[in-house]
C-alpha cells in the first residue's frame, strides 16, 4: 500500500492496537507499537507515536502508561467492563429464541468488544451446545419488520406455525394470514412475542415471534389505539402463565407465608397482599384464567387455595377432581 495511505490510518491502527491488544493487566512498550506498525507496512518515528496518543487521550480514551515491569502503555478502560460483557454472553447463551448459529455469530461480537486476553475469558464459559434453542433463523428480521411496523404505525401480516407429533412444523389456520396490528414486543418466558390487536376478533392477541413466516408490513394504520394506551407489556407477560390467553380476572388465592417470595417473583412487589391466619397470607392479583394458571398454583402445593371468587375456585376444583378420577381409572 502506498506510504500516504498508510499515514492516514496510523491512528486508527494505533487506536484498534491499544483497544485489542492491551487491558489494564496487559500493555504494550513503544518498541511493539513500532514493530506492529511496521509489520502492517506503516512507517512511524516514536515522536509521532507521543503525539498520536496525545490525540487519542484528548479524544476521550482513557490511555495509561505503566512504568513497573512489564512496562509500557494500556488502555484503562475500555467501553465494556470484563464482568459486563460476560452477563450479555450470558444473556444469549441462555436466550431460546435466539439460534445456535447466531448465538454464536453474537458471542463473537461481543468478544471483539474486549481486549484479546479477556476475550479468552469470555470464550471459557461459551456453553451454546445442547441447549434448547429456536430453529428459525429469520427470527432476527422478524424482530426488524416487527419494529418498523410499530414505529411506522402500520399493520402487518403472516402465517403462524404450530408443531406437529412428528415433530414438524405445519401452518395455523389452514395457511391463510393473519392480519394483526403490532403494538409491543415482550421477551416473556424465555420467548420473544408479539402484542397486538386483531380487528377481526376484537380483541387482544400474542404470538411467538419465532413461529411467524412471511411478514408484511402493510401501508394500512394500525388499529386498536384506544385497548393499547396504558398497555403494560410487563403486567400482561405476570398474569398470563405461560404466555396462554385466558378470561382476566382478579383472583384471591390464599398462599403459606414460606411462599411470599414465590408471589413477588411472579407478581411483584406491588401486588396485595394481607396476613390471613396463623402461617397464612391472602394476595389479591389479576391473571389470565387458565389451566396453566391452576397448574402453577398446583404446583405450589395442597396448602394453596384460591378464595374468591366462587367461580375460578370452583373451576379449579374441578380440574382437580378430573386429574384425580383420570388417575383413578387409569390404576
Amino acid at each position: 500500500m502506498p506510504k500516504a495511505y498508510n499515514q492516514k490510518i496510523k491512528l486508527l491502527f494505533l487506536m484498534d492496537l491499544l483497544e485489542r491488544q492491551t487491558d489494564t493487566e496487559h500493555s504494550i512498550t513503544m518498541k511493539e507499537i513500532l514493530t506492529a506498525m511496521e509489520a502492517n507496512g506503516i512507517q512511524a518515528a516514536r515522536k509521532s507515536i507521543y503525539s498520536d496518543i496525545e490525540t487519542l487521550r484528548q479524544y476521550g480514551m482513557d490511555i495509561e502508561y505503566k512504568k513497573e515491569q512489564p512496562e509500557g502503555y494500556y488502555l484503562a478502560s475500555h467501553c465494556f467492563e470484563l464482568p459486563e460483557l460476560k452477563l450479555l454472553v450470558d444473556a444469549v447463551q441462555s436466550s431460546r429464541f435466539i439460534t445456535e448459529k447466531k448465538s454464536r455469530s453474537l458471542i463473537k461480537k461481543i468478544e471483539a468488544l474486549a481486549s484479546r486476553h479477556e476475550a479468552s475469558c469470555l470464550q471459557r464459559q461459551v456453553y451454546v451446545s445442547d441447549r434448547i434453542k429456536t430453529m428459525n433463523e429469520s427470527i432476527y428480521y422478524n424482530v426488524d419488520k416487527i419494529h418498523a411496523a410499530i414505529s411506522g404505525n402500520s399493520k402487518i401480516r403472516f402465517q403462524y406455525t404450530q408443531w406437529t407429533l412428528d415433530k414438524t412444523a405445519v401452518l395455523r389456520n389452514e395457511g391463510k394470514f393473519y392480519y394483526i396490528s403490532p403494538w409491543a414486543l415482550n421477551w416473556t418466558e424465555e420467548n420473544y412475542y408479539l402484542i397486538g390487536y386483531d380487528a377481526d376478533k376484537n380483541a387482544l392477541r400474542h404470538f411467538r415471534v419465532d413461529k411467524m413466516l412471511k411478514i408484511e408490513v402493510l401501508k394500512e394504520n394500525r388499529e386498536g389505539a384506544e385497548i393499547f394506551r396504558d398497555f403494560d407489556p410487563a403486567r400482561y407477560s405476570k398474569k398470563t402463565f405461560g404466555m396462554f390467553a385466558g378470561k382476566e380476572e382478579t383472583v384471591s388465592i390464599r398462599f403459606p407465608n414460606r411462599l411470599i417470595g414465590v408471589v413477588i417473583d411472579r407478581f411483584g412487589k406491588s401486588a396485595a397482599v394481607k396476613r390471613d391466619g396463623d402461617g397464612f397470607f391472602t394476595a389479591r392479583v389479576q391473571v389470565a384464567v387458565s389451566e396453566q394458571f391452576f397448574g402453577w398454583l398446583t404446583g405450589l402445593g395442597k396448602d394453596v387455595i384460591i378464595v374468591s371468587p366462587e367461580a375460578v375456585a370452583g373451576e379449579h376444583r374441578r380440574l382437580l377432581q378430573g386429574i384425580i378420577d383420570t388417575y383413578a381409572c387409569g390404576t
